[in-house]
Formats: C-alpha cells, structure tokens, sequence
C-alpha cells in the first residue's frame, strides 16, 4: 500500500501550533521535521511539545525548539529482524528514510506490516540413472507376456529448471542444451510450434496449463548419453508445473505422465525405467508386470555404496544415439524367440546382480555386467558398432572386470567396473582413447521442485 508520508511531516521552520494542529490528525502522537529538500531532520512527541510549552515556549514559535534531533530511525533495507530489536524496548515507532533521508513509512509496536505477497519462482532438478542391468525386459511390448526387472541408480548428474508465471498468457522457453528459444502468445500458439522443443510441447500438450509462464532449462549432460536424459528433463518439467497445482501429482503419476508424453503422445519408443528413476532417484529394482510396475527401493549398506562409486567408471562414447530407433528395431526383433530368450536370461541375471550388490559382492557384480552387455549386444545389431566393441575390448584389456553401454545402445556413455589397482591403467587408456570421463556419485533423491521468492522489490513498513 503506499503510505502517506505528508500526515506525519511538517516544515522544520513552522510553528507549535501548525505541528499540533498535525499531530491530532494523525493520531500518533508525533511529528517529524524536514528540511527544505524533504529530508526528515526531527521529531517532536506531544510529550515532547507540552514539555516545552511548560517551560514557556508559545504556540506561535518554531516547532524546532520542541524537536529530539537524535531520533531512531531505519532504513528501507532493514530486515524485519532488525526492526523488531529496535522496537523491543522503549521505542514506539521508527520512521523508515529512503537513500536521501526522506520519510518512507512508519513502524511500530503495533504497526509492522507483513511483507506483501510478491512473486515467486519455482525451481527443479532431477537425476540420471545409470541402468545395471535388465535393459529390454522394461518395453511394454515384452513385459505384456512376460515379466520384466530392471536394477539402476539415480547419479549426481542432472537437468535444472525454473519457471515463473506471467501475468499474461505468453510462453517464453529457453534451454540451455539446445540454444534455442520458444515464445508464444498463448498455449495453443505454443504447442503449434515447429522446431527442436517437440518433447517439452508433448509435455505442455498433456498437461495443458491455463496460464502464461517462463522456463528455462539446463542439463549437466549432453543429448544423446544414453542417460535417460529425455526422462529427466520431462521430471523437471513437470516438477515446476506440479508445484502450481493445488492437487499436487504423487510420484507414479508423475512417471507416468512423463511416459505418457515421451511414449504415447510424442511417439518415441522406449522403455518405462528412466522416467521411475528420475522421479524416485536412489538405487531401485523395478518389476514390470502387465497389470501394475513396482518399484522396490534397495537399501545398499554406505560402504558398499561408497566402494561402488570408487569401483565405477562412467565415460563418454562422444557418439550420440538415438534411442527411439533402436528400440524400434529390437521390437521388431523380440519377434523371434531367440531374442526373447535373452532377454529373459537378462531379466534373470538382474535378480543376481541385485543380490551381489546387497551382499557387498562387488567383483562377481562387475562380471554381471560384463555378461548384461554380451546379452544386450545381441538383442539388436543397432545396439553395438565395430568402435564400441574396441572401446569394451580395449577396456577389458587394461583392468574392466565389466562394463555396459548405457540407454538402449549405439553410442552415448559406458559404465565400467574396475578393481582398485587396475583402475589407474583403465583409465589412462580411456583418456589416451579421447573418451571422456564423467565424475559422478549416486543420488539417493529423486526428482526435487521447490519454491523460491524473487525478493527484487520486497521492502517492509509500507
């Protein structure tokens, strides 16, 4: 509200009588002088004024004889903190000046507003995964007939996004990861849109906001890792607009929205464990059935988890891989039964890598991974290349007990298992390879959106 600083203000020069006149209008019992520029220069109680009239001081004379040129004031930029030690005593009201010493506001014990309700803006941030095993088993297509089980973890590696609302229906979207920018007038001119935001606008599509906005969006990691970076990036997404909702999305429906956006409406084949994984973050064995998908959260003891992370190895292929391809070439494939036939040892084999992983028995899990990407390999000849397959072998070579490509292959990031003194030579042969390699730690959170205050025009005391 604004205050009116004129009820509380009167010339340094004017007399008692135009002071008092003044102080029964504002019925605070007090006034405050300024100068010829504006600037507050005293203050003058009632108490203050019959004091002086007492010692013989007329109503005709300057209010300047009356005044305390030693009075308590504060700033516009006080906290409320500050405010409320300076009240907590004999002080009853404190004027607020701005940089040039003129009158702002007043507060006092029994006038200290609440800072106004101002805007707000809503951040989000998701993991990766990295997948251990189970690749294949978690595409509707094969779970429908039999059973599927994935075992992954969320790592320290993430999309970010902030979103605030506008107060009209336009739709500015900036990312980061593809430099480029989407602006629309409204939901509809957005979604009409052609160019690289196909994801994020199958996601709008879903949803369907009523209300104008502005994201911005990043991600520690490049398109095409083979991270289940697509899925982390519709968390993100979908975290900023949830914490819009009064009936708040619970952690299925936000995976499963996000795989309705990717899968159904935008069309891109793939499987059902990233989207879990960015939501739930944390090391998970998932179940796939055809009724209902359960995720069960495993409880890996610190050490273990701590010699995990020291035993891992996650680099860069520098090949972008397009998953939705592949998986539409291995849907064809799962025809065979063959093919199916590895995927069911795949689906078996994550039961024992859970179980070593639990137990602490972290030499036998690196060799599961080396047999999950052996079967994986074969499931698809889009899934490895002639390049690959030297990566891995070289690996094998200088220390890997194992490793796996991770997403559903071609390129992106592998991961490797390495015992301790063998990991220097792994990874000087990785280095002298030009693959690049990615520090990490595994995330036991998930998908987190939070709210935050622009605090840019906020000030107390109006």
């Amino acid at each position: 509200m604004n205050f009116d600083t004129e009820k509380y203000l009167i010339d340094d020069s004017a007399s008692i009588k135009e002071a008092l006149i003044k102080v029964e209008e504002n019925h605070y019992g007090m006034i405050f002088t300024k100068s010829s520029v504006g600037k507050v220069v005293g203050l003058a109680t009632d108490g203050d004024i019959r004091r002086a009239l007492l010692r013989g001081v007329s109503l005709e004379d300057s209010i300047s004889f009356c005044v305390n040129r030693e009075f308590v004031s504060a700033s516009t930029d006080f906290s409320r903190e500050r405010l409320l030690k300076r009240l907590d005593g004999n002080i009853r009201f404190i004027p607020i000046l701005d940089k040039s010493g003129k009158l702002h506001s007043i507060v006092s014990k029994d006038y200290l507003p609440l800072e106004h309700e101002g805007s707000i803006y809503i951040r989000a941030r998701a993991p990766v995964r990295v997948s251990f095993g189970g690749g294949g088993s978690d595409l509707t297509h094969y779970f429908e007939s039999s059973s599927g089980a994935v075992i992954n973890s969320a790592v320290s590696i993430y999309s970010h996004g902030a979103m605030k609302v506008r107060d009209d229906s336009k739709i500015i979207i900036n990312s980061l990861d593809l430099r480029a920018t989407l602006t629309a007038n409204n939901l509809e001119d957005a979604l009409s849109k052609k160019g690289p935001f196909g994801l994020i606008q199958s996601l709008l599509h879903v949803v369907q906001p009523d209300y104008g906005f502005e994201l911005f969006l990043h991600s520690d990691f490049p398109v095409g890792s083979g991270l289940g970076g697509s899925a982390t990036l519709s968390a993100v997404v979908l975290g900023c607009l949830n914490m819009l909702r009064k009936d708040q999305w619970k952690q299925h429906e936000l995976a499963e929205i996000a795989f309705q956006a990717e899968r159904l409406h935008l069309g891109i084949a793939g499987g059902w464990q990233d989207q879990y994984a960015a939501v739930f973050g944390g090391f998970n064995f998932i179940e796939f059935h055809s009724d209902e998908n359960i995720i069960n959260p495993i409880r890996v003891q610190p050490e273990i988890t701590l010699e995990l992370e020291e035993s891992l190895i996650l680099c860069n292929t520098g090949v972008d891989h397009h998953s939705g391809n592949i998986h539409d070439h291995q849907k064809k494939a799962m025809s065979s039964s063959s093919i199916q036939e590895m995927v069911k040892a795949n689906v078996e084999l994550t039961y024992e890598t859970r179980n070593h992983l639990l137990r602490g028995d972290l030499d036998k899990f690196g060799e599961c991974l080396d047999t999950a990407w052996q079967l994986k390999r074969n499931l698809s000849s889009m899934i490895s290349t002639d390049y690959i397959d030297s990566i891995y072998s070289g690996a094998l070579e200088h220390g890997a007990t194992g490793g796996k490509l991770l997403g559903a292959g071609g390129g992106g990031f592998f991961i490797f298992y390495v015992p301790p003194f063998k990991k220097y030579a792994l990874m000087t042969y990785l280095e002298s390879i030009n693959l690049t390699i990615q520090p990490f730690r595994f995330e036991p959170d998930g998908l987190k959106a939070w709210v935050s205050r622009d605090n840019s025009n906020r000030s107390i005391g109006e």
